[in-house]
Parts: structure tokens; C-alpha cells; sequence
């Protein structure tokens, strides 16, 4: 299919000698700057994951816990390779009841093919490949859709895509989200929605459509959501403003049902799984659903970005994972400008009435500014109940204003180009000004190294195997803490043992089944709690012991029965004494310090 030129048409809209010699230097330099571009992606990347690579010892700083729930879907990939276990559910953790992998972050997508890598190198180096070549191939995905479809040029090109791929609310997100961070699929959707026009080729185009839907979807849905919806939205304003482009509706039409019915048979049975199956749930908590952007928080300035810190940020974001929507007072002008100079190009027309649609929805259900509500409502706000939209972060929204502002730089970039190209005697003076209008935006912005801390090593009574003995005939191993959102160490110890160490509860999305809970059904941030667990958290918390009782040794025997469990193992903690203490208390039995960890054998109490 021919593309709509976003700007003015390819070839001969200029016609002097000018444009017909940068051409060709294009074209002969082509490869060798497509390469170089490659290059500078891969560099950026490993700058970004920098202090994990450099240091074997090191992991994400800002977010443990999901770096070790991604470690865990990294074993689970490779178990699903080699002893062909069942990919959208697990009982290797949150024994005896499981997890619902469909309904979590299981990336299925990325873990089976990083098998390898997996088995090989273990399971924190395939999710720091994960990581860092998920934003490399950000960037190249873009840069080539930008260069070769929807811009045309190679350096205005490189600008967008690399704001793509390393824009703040990337490097936030590159805080273990490798799954969002890794947006490689969305280019390709857009360029085989753009590609279904194409006469007799309906049905090929529908279904590599679909191929690559299907891919996205086993790698977050929330992005493919919001491509569609921004899909929808661009070719919804291409079908009012130009009637000429309707005499392609009919392939359009008839590949795009091509792919929604593979997409559909295809996905039937997870998406059943994910929303009917065991383990699912009905939307996320509606404080979850209360993550909004701060509307102050559009000129801040994200903590990973060489003008900002912690403290421009904080107060402005729920954590540093979430800073989607800090872009920065000369951005926001420069996109401004850029929209308004460039208002009769239809395609800057459309991502601009998308833009702002995002913008809004990640506002959430009433404003907030600089940390306060102003008791304005939001267009979230009867939208967010609706199924689907209940599992979204209304923050995320703002998450989608990324690849808006890439593809907006690039057109102004290439339409500078073109100015300078045809005014040879200004072109000096508009690249200096091209230059620093840019530098004045970006600049603020670079990214900066992810900060590292170093973990703990997984205890040698985990590597070793001596668990095995204690989980025989269905048992599980329990945890002090055991693990939940904010204390996910244990995932990590189940990962180095290929998930063959299963585990009570831990850190997952699941419902809240509890007969009286105020939002039954909705999304816990693990399971249910049970009075053991609760003990256990507010030592972890206050480092008290809470005083026990005869229920409270009751109930602790009730608990590790329903956990099935054969060990209690307490590794390495800052509360490890008071842990120690209140769980000998509870059982009256004294542990035993064995290959770094401290050891109750519980099966007398839960045969």
C-alpha cells in the first residue's frame, strides 16, 4: 500500500537540485547510518542497565520485588520448555491454590524463546537480557518505522525512536518492567494495519496482523490495549479527513476481520483462562485504580533523567516505577509549538486529539496537583468500572504520550530538514536554531543509569537442594517472611531451582476471596491474608514479636497444614531475630542453623 505522507508527499514535492543531492547522499550512506543507529540503541540500553551488568551481585534498587517475580516467570518459561508444564497456571507457588499466569505478568512471549539463556546462565541474566535488549529493540522497532514509513528520513528518525525507547517514562519503567519497557511489537502493529489496505492481499496481511497481536498479547495486553485504542483513533480522523483514502476501505475491512478472527481463535482459550479460570479476578483494587497523574507532574522532571531527583519527583508519582507522565516545562512548550506549526498535517492533527485523550484518562478519576485532589472529576471516572478497563493503571495512560511526542519530534525534525534543504542561504541559521530547540527539550531529559543495590545471595541451602527431602509427597517450603509485594526474595531462590522449590503464598495478582471483603473478587498483590502471614508481616514491619496466645499457636498449625508444609526456612533478613524468635514461639520448635539459613522442620506438626 501506498502510506499517507504524514507530511508532504515523497518524491518531487520539491524538485530542485538541492533535495535531489541530499537524496542520494542518503541513499548511499543509508546502511552505514541504519547501523550506526542500531549502535546507539544498544549503547543507550547498556548505559541505562549499566550497574547490573557491571556487577553480578547487583539488582534493580527501586524495585526488588519485581525483579524477582520476573525471574521467576524467566524459570517458568524455561519449565514450560523442558518438562512441557502447563503455561497459564502454576503450583509452584501460592501452594496448595497456585497462580493464575494468565492473569499476571507471565510473558510467555520473551521466557520460552530465552530458555536457553535460562537453563544456561541462570534466570537474573535472561531478565537482564529481557531488560536491556527489550529497550534496544524499542528503538530499532521504531527507527525503522519511522525511516522507512512514516517520515522517511534517517536523522529525524533516530530522534524519534530515541525518545521511544529512552523517554523518562521508559527508564522509569526499565525499574523491572521489562515487559512494558519492551515495546518492540507496537511498531510492528502499526505497520501491518497500515500494510491491510493493500489490494488482493487481505488475507495475507490480516493474518500476519494477527501474528503479531497474538505476540504482543503474550507480552503485557495493557500495551496492546492502548495501540489499539491509538490505532483506532488515527485511522477514525485519516477516514473523516481524507475521502480519498475510503476506496480502501473494502481490503481494509476484510483483512482486519482476517485478524481479529486468528487473533480471536488464538487467544480464546488464555483470555478464558485469564478472566474464568482458577486464580482470576474482576479489575484491580480500586486503590490501585486510584494511580493517577499528578497534573503538576507533566513539567517535572522523572528522577531518572539528568535534570531531575528524587525529591523534583517525589510526591508527584506513587513510586519510580510509575513516573509516566514527567516530561519537563521545555518539552511540553516544544510539543506545543511542534503541534501548532505543523496543525495542517493530518497525521500531527490525529496524535494530537490522541495525545490529549491519553493525557486526560491518565489523570485518573479526580485531578490532583502537586499532590492534592481538586475535587475536579476526570473522564476516567465512569470509565474506569467497565471490564478491562478495571485491570488499567489510569497512570499508564500517560505512558502512551511517549511514542505520540517520538513520532511528533520526528516530523518537526524532518520538516526542519526540509526547510534547510530548499533556503540554502538560511539553512545555517535553521539548524542552529533546529539544534538548540532541541537540545533546550532533550538535554533535561537524558537518561540517566538505573540505581543498583546489591541482593543478598540465594542461601546455600536453596542451591544445594537439601530442601528437596522436606517437600516430598506434595509439600511446600515456607518463608520468613512469607512473600508478598514487598518482600519478594523468596521468588528469587524458587527461580535458581527452576521452580522446583515450591513455595506458600507469595508475590502475584490473585482475588480476594474472603467471604467479607470490602472488594470480593478484585486483585490482591498476593493471596488472602491468614493470620500466620499477618503475624509475620508486622514483625517484618516493626521488628516487634506480637504477643501470642493459644489461638495464635492454633492458628499457626492451621496455617502450615493448609500450606502443606514440610520446612519453615529463614534466610538472611534485617528482622531475622525477631522472626526467629516469634516462630519458635509459635510451634515450640527450636531451629536449626543449616547452609545460611535457620530451619524449623514443621512436618511432625502438619502430618
Amino acid at each position: 500500500m501506498t502510506t499517507p505522507d504524514p507530511g508532504e508527499p515523497k518524491g518531487g514535492s520539491v524538485g530542485d537540485e538541492a533535495e535531489g543531492v541530499d537524496r542520494g547522499e542518503r541513499s548511499a550512506w543509508g546502511p552505514r547510518i541504519d547501523v550506526l543507529a542500531v549502535l546507539s540503541f544498544v549503547a543507550l540500553g547498556f548505559w541505562v542497565t549499566a550497574r547490573l551488568w557491571l556487577d553480578p551481585r547487583n539488582g534493580i534498587r527501586d524495585n526488588r520485588s519485581d525483579q524477582a517475580q520476573f525471574e521467576w516467570m524467566m524459570a517458568h518459561g524455561a519449565r514450560v520448555v523442558t518438562q512441557f508444564a502447563y503455561p497459564f497456571h502454576s503450583d509452584q507457588m501460592n501452594v496448595p491454590d497456585g497462580v493464575n499466569l494468565a492473569a499476571n505478568t507471565s510473558v510467555l512471549s520473551v521466557s520460552l524463546p530465552l530458555t536457553p539463556i535460562t537453563l544456561l546462565f541462570g534466570p537474573r541474566t535472561s531478565f537482564l537480557l529481557f531488560l536491556t535488549f527489550g529497550m534496544i529493540a524499542t528503538g530499532v522497532a521504531w527507527y525503522f518505522l519511522f525511516s522507512r514509513v512514516l517520515v522517511g528520513s534517517r536523522g529525524p528518525a533516530w530522534l524519534g525512536a530515541a525518545f521511544c525507547a529512552f523517554a523518562p517514562a521508559m527508564v522509569s519503567h526499565a525499574n523491572a518492567h521489562p515487559n512494558i519497557v519492551s515495546q518492540f511489537v507496537v511498531p510492528l502493529i502499526i505497520w501491518r494495519t497500515m500494510r491491510l489496505a493493500e489490494p488482493d492481499r487481505w488475507l495475507r496481511n490480516g493474518v500476519l496482523l494477527a501474528l503479531v497481536i497474538i505476540w504482543q498479547a503474550f507480552l503485557n495486553l495493557e500495551i496492546l490495549l492502548m495501540a489499539a485504542i491509538g490505532l483506532g483513533v488515527v485511522l477514525l480522523v485519516f477516514a473523516i479527513g481524507r475521502p480519498d483514502l475510503r476506496q480502501r476501505v473494502r481490503p481494509f475491512l476484510a483483512g482486519l476481520g482476517v485478524a481479529a478472527a486468528v487473533a480471536a481463535v488464538a487467544l480464546a482459550y488464555p483470555l478464558y483462562v485469564q478472566f474464568f479460570g482458577p486464580g482470576s479476578y474482576t479489575g484491580l483494587s480500586r486503590l490501585i485504580r486510584g494511580y493517577s497523574s499528578d497534573l503538576a507532574s507533566f513539567v517535572a522532571y522523572s528522577r531518572e533523567s539528568l535534570a531531575g531527583n528524587a525529591r523534583t519527583a517525589e510526591g508527584l508519582a506513587k513510586n519510580p516505577t510509575e513516573e509516566n507522565s514527567f516530561f519537563g516545562w521545555a518539552l511540553v512548550v516544544l510539543v506545543i509549538a511542534l503541534s501548532w506549526w505543523l496543525r495542517r498535517n493530518l497525521l500531527v492533527l490525529a496524535l494530537a486529539v490522541l495525545g490529549l485523550l491519553f493525557a486526560v484518562l491518565s489523570l485518573g478519576r479526580e485531578v490532583v496537583f502537586e499532590g492534592r485532589e481538586t475535587g475536579v472529576p476526570s473522564l476516567w471516572a465512569p470509565l474506569e468500572d467497565l471490564p478491562i478497563l478495571h485491570s488499567v493503571v489510569p497512570t499508564r495512560w500517560a505512558l502512551a504520550l511517549t511514542p505520540i511526542i517520538g513520532l511528533l519530534l520526528a516530523l518537526g525534525a524532518e520538516c526542519a530538514r526540509k526547510l534547510a534543504v530548499r533556503h540554502s542561504s538560511a539553512r545555517p541559521r535553521i539548524r542552529f536554531w533546529t539544534v538548540t530547540v532541541l537540545a533546550m527539550a532533550l538535554l533535561p531529559i537524558l537518561p540517566t543509569p538505573l540505581p543498583a543495590t546489591h541482593l543478598n545471595p540465594v542461601p546455600g541451602f536453596v542451591t544445594s537442594g537439601a530442601w528437596r527431602p522436606y517437600v516430598a509427597g506434595g509439600r511446600s517450603v515456607v518463608t520468613l517472611p512469607l512473600p508478598d509485594t514487598n518482600y519478594a526474595e523468596p521468588l528469587r531462590w524458587s527461580a535458581v531451582t527452576r521452580l522446583e522449590m515450591p513455595l506458600a503464598r507469595g508475590y502475584f495478582l490473585g482475588p480476594d476471596d474472603r467471604p467479607h471483603a470490602e472488594e470480593r473478587g478484585a486483585a490482591l498483590f498476593t493471596a488472602p491474608p491468614r493470620p500466620t502471614s499477618s503475624f509475620f508481616t508486622v514483625i517484618r514491619q516493626t521488628g516487634a514479636v506480637p504477643p501470642i496466645t493459644p489461638q495464635s499457636r492454633v492458628n499457626a498449625v492451621d496455617d502450615l497444614r493448609f500450606w502443606r508444609a514440610g520446612v519453615v526456612i529463614l534466610g538472611p533478613h534485617r528482622q531475622a531475630e525477631a522472626l526467629r524468635r516469634g516462630m519458635t514461639e509459635l510451634t515450640g520448635i527450636e531451629p536449626v542453623f543449616t547452609r545460611g539459613v535457620w530451619l524449623w522442620d514443621v512436618r511432625p506438626l502438619t502430618d
